[in-house]
């Protein structure tokens, strides 16, 4: 029976050798075999299958099941965008070693795409109840660009995809700063026994940053990457910890909005406040589910946290309130606006102030290196916009430097920004090539919208007018794949094949938009490897019917781009620019240590190849740095890997220039740098480089290369606003503090009348009769105005006709609550569906059936369409009260 088995395994697959192993299993006469087949399943891993079974309450694993049905719909794009081995580790809790060493093999043997099929299999037959929410934390961990598209919350169809057009660029700001001596040690590393305890060495700058904090005013911070912000943080709290008298304590909670910054900060905190007697902890999504909250704050003087928790913790009661805290800490304090958690703990803040509470309230202090002016145009606009954020946080007081500048500009130097305009093809037959192809998967795709009819998605039929080789036509993709997510059709065999098929043809066609961004800033040759490596890993994973397809119509075109690529006449002429600026300038200092910054992995992969292959260049003997982000075709580099990439570029000479990506949140280390070259680079993150010696901070260079006018003439618009901005701040610290704090209350009063009156609208209300369907099947199950509330939570339905739409089992665990008393499982009535719709309870002198809408669709009758409910308060129809003499009729 065993051998019999593991054929059955071999031959046709683990599913028809789980079938075949039940068959064996329930012809067993031997006593004991129940609990063996119990002992020997938990034994093996398969600890919720082991609780289920034994308790005979499936209700865990089955609401799985619309996460296996959203990761079986994404499966195209997971085998492209995910490194199976890189977020392994994290998610292996929720496999058995087993799936994990199987995985583990076909990566070795067949590549990553097929490694991450596999994996994709293994988690669509995970019995761990928490599998879809560890899988989201191990993406998010690894910057995944798929965590996007996992959604572990109910209502994915609210997910909206930002479209970053021109406008939003912003400036990219190069500040180059050097030291002369560490301003102190490395807190994160154990530099000194704890016994020892080195004071801060703190600048005059920061103390002038910090004095209005210290004297317990609100306060904003606004000073630039790399002047010690962290330090100034340091300083505040442990001036507003020791100022406490005897018997009384002070309790401080910093916010970090990123994971990586959030442990950072943790790690700052807990080595410099430990070693002075304090009790220092951390929160964050990633530990929050195995930690009492309440209790960390309780216990701890320094509490570091990602913001939703706290806002969590507010909403369920866990943290009665903010007085529980006396000082609050905002990293990038600028994001406090709209629906930010930021936003949310301050609208608590701004509640209990306005509101007229005796409780006291914790002093808040922010840091950026920005505050921005959002849409401004003149300075009253901007003057306007920082009202507004100094509001949200109550502050009163907006810190900059002001008396120490001279000492500032020494740690912080900005060098003057070149502009140069650099030339693209006149001619691309690449494109040509590659677009034909982008323009039959596109046909390919609309094809099957011309199958679906009116029921096509809106965001999915519009092929239109989409510039091929852009970030905008990457997001329509992003867009469509979003939508698929919650697209729904009666015939849910056919409804899976269009979604698969959508992803696998949108999957492509981001491929071949890397592959046109890749050609146009480098070289044909790099792009056609690109997507070469991409067709490979293709072949060596599933490689359905539609991939044949896709694979065999790029092969077709394969000789006519392999001598395309080939051809000098199509060098491209960015890269001529970009080999004169390095040439000139290693010309006149040999010495010259260089930043190269670019858009994304892959061509940071593309210009290394083209400086070592190229040998007027190849003695740069580049190195690279990318973020942690990860991709099949793109590994992205974990922070040791950074730090190596960065201590290599120190310490070896011969390694002249660093080619980069956007990892600089946190500011990069890099020694005697003092050439910046932005390569087709705009975005809205501030780069810093850290650089030793006062001389070669003066003569450092940044230059800005670009084939598009528009982008140059924003960025000076942007330096335009970067001044305005700094002007604006001016201004308003020229105010009279009462009149400024007159303003900041004004603004806060009339942001809270409009969320009250927003939060006291009803919907409303849906008096129309609908039908409710079940959600596995598509049955009929009874119309809304069937549905009576009992008392006011739970949901029957009355009339005979909904009684031969479900069927009656005993309930594995019969109890009485309330007024109920619970008595069957009640499923749909179809064979082929069984869904659980709910319970049957006896309830006063009545049996009814309780209904939970999550079971089923909304449909309305007239138009057709459908609406998933999570909860019945989402749910806004008309909701009429259970009456016992109805009943009793």
């Amino acid at each position: 029976m065993v051998q019999y088995v593991q054929a059955e395994k071999n031959n046709k697959g683990t599913m028809e050798a789980a079938s075949l192993f039940l068959r064996y299993l329930l012809e067993l006469q031997e006593e004991g075999w129940f609990r063996g087949f119990l002992d020997a399943l938990d034994q093996a891993g398969y600890s919720g299958l082991y609780e289920a079974i034994e308790s005979w309450d499936f209700q865990k694993i089955e609401k799985l099941e619309e996460h296996r049905a959203l990761l079986r719909r994404l499966q195209p794009v997971f085998k492209t965008r995910v490194n199976p081995k890189d977020i392994l580790p994290d998610i292996s809790e929720c496999l058995i070693d087993q799936e994990c060493e199987e995985i583990i093999q076909v990566c070795s043997n067949k590549g990553l795409m097929a490694g991450a099929e596999k994996m994709v299999e293994c988690l669509l037959r995970s019995d761990k109840e928490n599998w879809p929410k560890t899988l989201k934390l191990a993406l998010e961990k690894e910057e995944s660009v798929f965590s996007e598209l996992w959604t572990v919350e109910q209502g994915a169809k609210g997910v909206e995809t930002k479209d970053l057009g021109d406008e939003e660029i912003e400036t990219s700001e190069i500040q180059i700063f050097y030291k002369e001596e560490p301003e102190y040690q490395n807190l994160s590393q154990n530099s000194s026994p704890p016994s020892e305890v080195a004071p801060l060495k703190i600048r005059n700058y920061q103390l002038e940053l910090a004095l209005p904090a210290k004297e317990g005013k609100n306060t904003i911070i606004c000073a630039p990457t790399g002047c010690g912000k962290t330090l100034v943080s340091l300083l505040i709290c442990e001036h507003h910890l020791k100022k406490f008298p005897q018997g009384r304590k002070g309790k401080v909670v910093f916010f970090a909005i990123h994971l990586p910054l959030y442990e950072q900060q943790k790690s700052v905190f807990s080595q410099y406040f430990e070693r002075r007697g304090y009790k220092v902890a951390g929160i964050s999504g990633a530990t929050s589910e195995n930690v009492v909250v309440d209790q960390i704050v309780e216990n701890n003087d320094i509490i570091i946290l990602t913001p939703q928790i706290l806002v969590n913790s507010l909403k369920d009661g866990t943290i009665p309130s903010l007085s529980v805290f006396t000082l609050m800490m905002f990293d990038e304090c600028h994001n406090t606006s709209k629906h930010h958690p930021y936003n949310m703990i301050m609208f608590n803040y701004l509640d209990q102030k306005l509101g007229g509470s005796s409780d006291p309230l914790p002093q808040v202090v922010g840091l950026t290196a920005s505050v921005g002016v959002g849409d401004a145009k003149n300075r009253d606009e901007a003057m306007e916009h920082i009202c507004k954020l100094c509001a949200s946080l109550d502050a009163s007081v907006i810190s900059t430097v002001k008396d120490n500048l001279q000492e500032l500009t020494e740690v912080v130097y900005k060098p003057e920004k070149n502009f140069r305009k650099v030339e693209s093809r006149t001619t691309d037959g690449f494109k040509c090539i590659i677009s034909q192809l982008m323009r039959e998967t596109e046909s390919l795709a609309k094809s099957i919208f011309d199958e679906l009819g009116a029921v096509t998605p809106e965001n999915l039929s519009r092929f239109q007018n989409r510039d091929f080789g852009t970030q905008k036509y990457e997001q329509w993709i992003i867009a469509v794949q979003k939508a698929c997510i919650v697209f729904q059709l009666p015939d849910k065999a056919e409804e899976s094949r269009i979604c698969k098929a959508l992803y696998l043809y949108t999957s492509h066609l981001r491929k071949y938009n890397d592959a046109l961004i890749i050609s146009e800033h480098a070289r044909m040759k790099d792009a056609l490897d690109y997507l070469k490596d991409f067709f490979n890993n293709v072949r060596a994973a599933g490689f359905d019917e539609t991939e044949q397809d896709l694979t065999r119509r790029f092969e077709e075109k394969l000789p006519e781009l392999e001598s395309v690529s080939m051809d000098p006449s199509n060098e491209n002429p960015k890269l001529k620019d970009l080999c004169f600026i390095l040439q000139e300038e290693y010309h006149l200092n040999p010495e010259t240590r260089t930043i190269l910054f670019v858009k994304t992995r892959a061509l940071v992969d593309a210009l290394k190849k083209w400086i070592e292959e190229n040998p007027k260049l190849s003695f740069l003997k580049p190195g690279i740095l990318t973020g942690r982000g990860k991709t099949t075709n793109n590994t992205g580099m974990t922070l040791p890997a950074q730090k190596c990439a960065l201590d290599a570029f120190r310490t070896n000479g011969d390694n002249k220039i660093l080619i980069a990506t956007s990892v600089a949140d946190e500011g990069i280390d890099i020694a005697q740098c003092n050439l910046v070259i932005l390569y087709e680079y705009v975005g809205n993150v501030i780069k810093m480089i850290q650089t030793r010696g006062r001389g070669r901070a003066k003569g450092s260079k940044c230059f800005l290369l670009t084939s598009n006018a528009d982008v140059i003439e924003k960025e000076k618009m942007n330096m335009y606003k970067e001044k305005m901005m700094n002007d604006s701040i001016l201004s308003l610290q020229a105010w009279d503090e009462a009149i400024f704090k007159e303003k900041v209350c004004q603004i806060q009063i009339h942001e809270k009348s409009i969320r009250d009156s927003q939060g006291k609208a009803k919907p409303v209300l849906d008096k129309k009769n609908k039908k409710l369907l079940c959600r596995k099947c598509k049955a009929f199950a009874c119309y809304t105005a069937d549905i009576r509330v009992v008392e006011e939570c739970h949901y029957t339905v009355v009339g005979n006709a909904f009684r031969e739409c479900f069927v009656c089992r005993s309930h594995p665990k019969p109890k009485i609550f309330g007024s109920f008393e619970k008595k069957a499982k009640i499923y749909c009535a179809r064979e082929d569906c069984s869904h659980d719709w709910g319970i049957c309870v006896k309830y006063k002198t009545f049996e009814i059936p309780v209904i939970k809408i999550e079971s089923f669709v909304v449909e309305d009758i007239a138009t057709r369409v459908q609406t998933l409910y999570a909860k019945w308060r989402d749910f806004n129809f008309e909701k009429i009260p259970f009456d016992a003499a109805e009943m009793s009729n």
